[in-house]
């Protein structure tokens, strides 16, 4: 075994991380376009590009190099590609507050450089960040959504599904943010809670009851139940609204809730999913109160151009002066918010792109796909059943995907163009031929553009190779798809019904779901909270290593993670730890020649070696089954409790010289190239260090530990003389003696004889002798110790010639006291628990101290004279 020189005495990961990542080549991580190995493509999440790579990345991404690099040394070819997720709001914002100008400031194509220009600087921030943790990425198959290559490839699969009539456009009802100015899809609302008011009014004799007074300009009905006996013979009549004057019918329909409110409930275009429904089944007429901004409309008199806010206040404040207003009382509600800037969503009828719901098909292949844990699937399941509106993918924003439509201004005939003229901005490019329906050359671009989730959703045929010309891309499916479980809604759910609509097929074989990171204070990290910490803070203090393990041992798959100083500080005692017994370990390698090949004979070091056994099965398994934290709390038990704590300070006599030496190091080198390789997916910059020192090569390009080792009595008796040792060492403490301290002859009584080879007697500085059985223990009275918290208050000033009264009796008195006894010729009566018996044992006539005394182990130790 090659050993380099001795390691230095403190472990500097500032000098180490640096050092190797200017040694590691890219290439080592690159897939393998035409190996016999097994494939094992990962469906990478592409971050969205801010510039920063927040702590939710870090934990996110080492859960992928874990796998990743636990992969490879099983012998699969990796994918590990890195995406970027450009398009969207937050840099159209971001882009805004930098120039100091709004997106209609500038031309539409100005802008959208800009926003480019912007991303691709935030990429190569992010990706310096990546390299540091040692992340070992596939840079070959590196993509970015807003380049050519790639949202070409989503307007491709927006054209096979509009052509397969999976795509439509339609005036709909949709979700949109008036803050945003944007539809957003039903996985994109998120709720809240609060308190609002449940306003109860004369609606021309019928008392309605509804949070919203600034949509009465959008009623279109009233509804009440058909059993209602406060509305009976009401259906089919008609009512005027307040304050507007229009009047509406009186519809019945079973939705109704007697119970809430008044019975009676205001219809309106469109105060929420109920409202749709109900103006889709009675074929209500369309009132359009409140635009795309947020403010009111034309219909709503004299409060047009008020938010909807003011209009709720300006309304009530009519009603009140009307007389109409009868009460008012709270009510707690649950509001739709935009999932970006928390604005309460309105519903509007725009003329917006829809992408069917395949329920059946999607649902089939969540199913087929394996999930990790296994409760996730019934996020996915319960999203699936409960999606009653198809997936608005239109956005009317600037930086994003271009829908690669136009119309015909003459007859209106929806154009594509050909998919080899892919990709094009209908805003600059033109239609290459007349309309195929009236033959005009005069057309209008279509300016929304694609929900970013158009892009992301294609990742896994992107990175499997899809460029439509095949039925399946050749590396298709994706062997895994790592994810937090916030958007098993969307990205999971949106992959797994592009995969089936394109392909015809599940994305993945696996699916591994990762919780949140959540502040020290228990709470979602924000920066309102103050509970924000960044990777580049851990980086700085304790080296990308010690954040990793961070990663591993916070918590169970799929469950959040609450980040904690102390959780890193321990992971990084635990590299102090190792590197210390790799520096021992060493050390006692090089110090002199010995036999690899010699076998394992001693008790200790078998006992070692089965121990690393278990280790190997439980780690391993633990990496089957992505429980990152299972598999490094046990390499921790080994490393550190084992091999440190137990087997080295057993051996540690044979290892300075003497006989049994050979087996000592071939079983302590055994352990270290096994640690080594077990630790490599966690800390592959500590890893590679301490293997450089101990063998050749690089430990990242090892296979996986292939060790095993069956040996059930070694593991028995082992774990006895462990018990042995650590019941010897804990007397030496109690009787403040140094571990090394001599101690004589310690004799151990047990069932079963163990042969420690000498072992026991080296580590204990003492004559070690095993006996079978029980000892004859004879217990004597050797004196006595007073109890002075009795005896002074008890006695005062007799307490002296009490206690040389007490001393003067037969050693034979003394485990059983009198009642009373005499005391300068008075008889004073002996205080209860005032003298306490010192009692000692024999064995076989000698004095002895009992170590420890239990059922299969009697430890005792020769008394000196």
């Amino acid at each position: 075994m090659p050993l380099s020189d001795p390691l230095p005495k403190n472990y500097d990961y500032r000098e180490v991380e640096a050092r190797w990542q200017k040694i590691w080549k890219e290439e080592d991580h690159y897939f393998q376009e035409n190996s016999d190995k097994p494939q094992f493509v990962i469906d990478t999440p592409p971050p969205y590009p801010t510039g920063e790579f927040h702590i939710g990345n870090a934990f996110n991404w080492c859960y992928i190099d874990f796998l990743a690099r636990y992969k490879r040394m099983k012998g699969y070819n990796v994918m590990f590609p890195q995406g970027w997720d450009c398009h969207g709001l937050p840099t159209e914002v971001k882009v805004e507050e930098t120039h100091k100008i709004t997106k209609n400031d500038v031309p539409r194509q100005q802008f959208r450089e800009m926003c480019r220009a912007l991303t691709i600087g935030n990429i190569e921030k992010m990706r310096a960040s990546m390299r540091r943790m040692a992340f070992s990425i596939d840079w070959s198959h590196e993509y970015i959504t807003m380049m050519p290559y790639y949202y070409g490839k989503t307007q491709l699969s927006f054209l096979r599904m509009f052509k397969a009539g999976q795509i439509y456009q339609s005036n709909h009802p949709v979700n949109f943010c008036p803050r945003c100015e944007t539809a957003i899809a039903f996985a994109e609302v998120n709720y809240s809670d609060r308190t609002t008011s449940l306003n109860f009014f004369n609606f021309d004799g019928i008392e309605i009851a509804t949070t919203r007074p600034e949509l009465l300009a959008a009623c279109v009905a009233v509804a009440v139940h058909p059993t209602d006996d406060r509305y009976s013979g009401k259906g089919g009549k008609t009512l005027k609204v307040p304050l507007f004057g229009h009047e509406v019918p009186i519809i019945t329909d079973e939705a109704v809730d007697p119970a809430f409110g008044s019975g009676a409930v205001m219809i309106c275009t469109f105060g929420d999913k109920q409202d749709v429904l109900w103006w889709r089944t009675h074929n209500l007429p369309l009132r359009k109160a409140i635009d795309k901004t947020g403010k009111m409309t034309d219909i709503a008199g004299k409060y047009v151009g008020m938010t909807s806010g003011d209009c709720r206040k300006a309304i009530l404040a009519e009603m009140q002066e009307q007389g109409i207003l009868i009460r008012q009382q709270p009510l707690e509600q649950r509001v739709g918010t935009c999932w970006r800037c928390k604005t309460p969503i309105e519903i509007l009828s725009e003329n917006q792109w829809f992408v069917k719901i395949p329920h059946e098909a999607a649902l089939k292949a969540a199913k087929e796909v394996k999930w990790y844990p296994e409760h996730m699937f019934l996020r996915m399941e319960n999203w699936i059943e409960q999606m009653e509106w198809d997936w608005c993918i239109s956005r009317q924003r600037l930086f994003a995907t271009p829908i690669p439509i136009w119309f015909c201004k003459d007859c209106g005939e929806i154009i594509i163009p050909e998919e080899a003229d892919l990709p094009v901005d209908p805003t600059v490019d033109k239609p290459k031929k007349p309309c195929p329906k009236c033959g005009s050359t005069s057309f209008a671009a279509e300016t929304d553009v694609l929900d970013t989730w158009m892009d992301s959703s294609i990742s896994v045929l992107h990175v499997t190779g899809w460029d439509g010309s095949q039925k399946k891309p050749p590396l298709f499916p994706a062997q895994i798809r790592p994810q937090g479980h916030d958007i098993i809604r969307t990205w999971a759910f949106y992959t797994i019904l592009r995969a089936v609509s394109l392909v015809g097929g599940r994305p993945w074989d696996q699916i591994l779901v990762n919780g949140m990171v959540l502040g020290e204070d228990g709470f979602k990290m924000s920066k309102s909270r103050g509970n924000v910490t960044v990777p580049e803070e851990i980086l700085s203090q304790y080296g990308a290593d010690s954040l990793r393990q961070w990663a591993a041992a916070g918590a169970a798959t799929g469950s959040d993670i609450q980040f904690n100083w102390n959780d890193v500080v321990a992971a990084n005692r635990f590299l102090t730890k190792m590197w210390n017994i790799s520096r021992f370990a060493l050390m006692q390698l090089s110090r002199e020649p010995y036999n690899e090949k010699a076998p394992i004979t001693a008790l200790a070091d078998r006992w070692l070696l089965v121990r690393l056994d278990q280790t190997v099965r439980d780690v391993s398994d633990a990496f089957e089954t992505y429980q990152f934290d299972r598999g490094l709390r046990m390499i921790r038990e080994f490393a550190w409790d084992v091999l440190a704590d137990n087997y080295i300070e057993i051996v540690k006599g044979r290892l300075y010289g003497g006989s049994g030496r050979d087996g000592a190091c071939v079983a302590i080198q055994t352990a270290l190239n096994s640690l080594c390789r077990m630790m490599a997916p966690y800390t592959p910059y500590f890893a590679e260090e301490i293997w450089s020192a101990a063998f050749e090569g690089s430990v990242h390009k090892q296979h996986w530990v292939d060790f095993s080792y069956t040996d059930p009595q070694a593991l028995a008796d082992g774990q006895m003389l462990v018990r042995i040792v650590n019941e010897v060492r804990r007397y030496k403490h109690d009787k403040n003696l140094a571990l090394n301290a001599p101690l004589g002859t310690v004799t151990v009584y047990a069932t079963d004889l163990i042969d420690d080879a000498g072992d026991g007697s080296l580590a204990l500085n003492c004559t070690l002798k095993y006996m079978a059985g029980k000892p004859e223990l004879r217990q004597v009275t050797t004196g006595v110790s007073f109890n002075m918290g009795i005896i002074g208050p008890a006695l005062r000033g007799q307490a002296k010639g009490f206690m040389q009264a007490i001393e003067a009796l037969p050693k034979d008195q003394l485990g059983v006291l009198p009642k009373s006894i005499m005391v300068g010729g008075e008889e004073i009566a002996v205080p209860e628990g005032s003298v306490i018996p010192k009692m000692s044992y024999t064995v076989a006539g000698a004095a002895v101290e009992i170590i420890t005394a239990q059922d299969d182990l009697i430890i005792t130790v020769e008394q000196k004279e």
